[in-house]
C-alpha cells in the first residue's frame, strides 16, 4: 500500500508485503493501560513527553532491546529458524537498576518462522510456517473470544490443549535441541507450591 504509515512514531517504508523483514529491527515501545491488562502503543516522544522515563534511561532500554533481539536472532537462526517479533518487558530494581522482568524468547512473547520455507511462502503469498501463540489467538477469535468485555473464554478441548502442548514443546527442541521431558501431571498442586518455594530460595540466595 502507498502513503505514510506510522507505528509507536516509527514510519514504516512504503511498499512493503505482510512478514517482509525489515532492512532494521524496529522498535515499537508500549506501556501498560491504567485500566485493562492490554498493552498501549507509544511513541518514544511521547514516553519521553510525559516523563515516564528520562532519556538517559529510553537510551539504555533500545540498547538492550537491539542486543537482546540481536542475540535471539542469532541462536534462532543456528537452529534454522527466524526470530520474527518478539517483546521485553522492563523494569528497575529499588537501586536503579533496569532489568528484564518477564521471561524473553518463548512462544508468549514472540514469533518464530521456519528458514528453510520462509522464502518460497513469501514469495508465494502464503502464510508462514510458524511457532507461536499466534494459533492459539486465531483460534480463539473463530470461537467468538477476542478479550473484549462481556465475552467469555470458549471451553477448551483436551484434544485442543495438547495440540498447544505440543506446539510449545516443538519450540522448546527446536531451540534447545534437547528431548522435552513431560513431568508428572498427577499432583499440580503440590509441584507449584514446590516451585514456588524453591524459587524464593533462589532469590534470597
Amino acid at each position: 500500500r502507498s502513503g505514510k504509515r506510522v507505528l509507536c512514531g516509527v514510519a514504516l517504508p512504503d511498499g512493503m508485503k505482510e512478514n517482509q523483514k525489515f532492512d532494521t529491527p524496529i522498535i515499537t515501545p508500549t506501556t501498560k493501560a491504567d485500566v485493562g491488562t492490554h498493552d498501549e502503543d507509544i511513541s518514544r516522544e511521547e514516553i519521553l513527553k510525559q516523563g515516564i522515563v528520562n532519556e538517559a534511561d529510553y537510551l539504555v532500554l533500545e540498547d538492550y532491546t537491539r542486543k537482546l533481539f540481536q542475540r535471539g536472532t542469532e541462536l534462532a537462526a543456528d537452529k534454522g529458524l527466524i526470530l520474527v517479533d518478539t517483546k521485553y518487558e522492563f523494569g528497575k530494581t529499588p537501586q536503579g537498576k533496569i532489568v528484564v522482568i518477564d521471561e524473553i524468547h518463548t512462544p508468549d512473547s514472540s514469533r518464530y518462522f521456519y528458514q528453510n520455507t520462509y522464502q518460497d511462502l513469501f514469495d508465494s503469498g502464503l502464510p508462514q510456517k510458524q511457532l507461536s501463540k499466534e494459533f492459539v489467538r486465531q483460534w480463539l477469535i473463530s470461537n467468538g473470544f477476542q478479550g473484549l468485555e462481556g465475552q467469555q473464554i470458549p471451553e477448551i478441548s483436551e484434544e485442543k490443549i495438547t495440540e498447544i502442548s505440543n506446539r510449545y514443546i516443538e519450540l522448546f527442541e527446536q531451540i534447545t535441541g534437547d528431548s522435552f521431558q513431560k513431568g508428572d501431571l498427577s499432583d499440580l498442586d503440590n509441584r507449584i507450591h514446590e516451585n514456588v518455594e524453591q524459587s524464593l530460595k533462589d532469590l534470597s540466595a
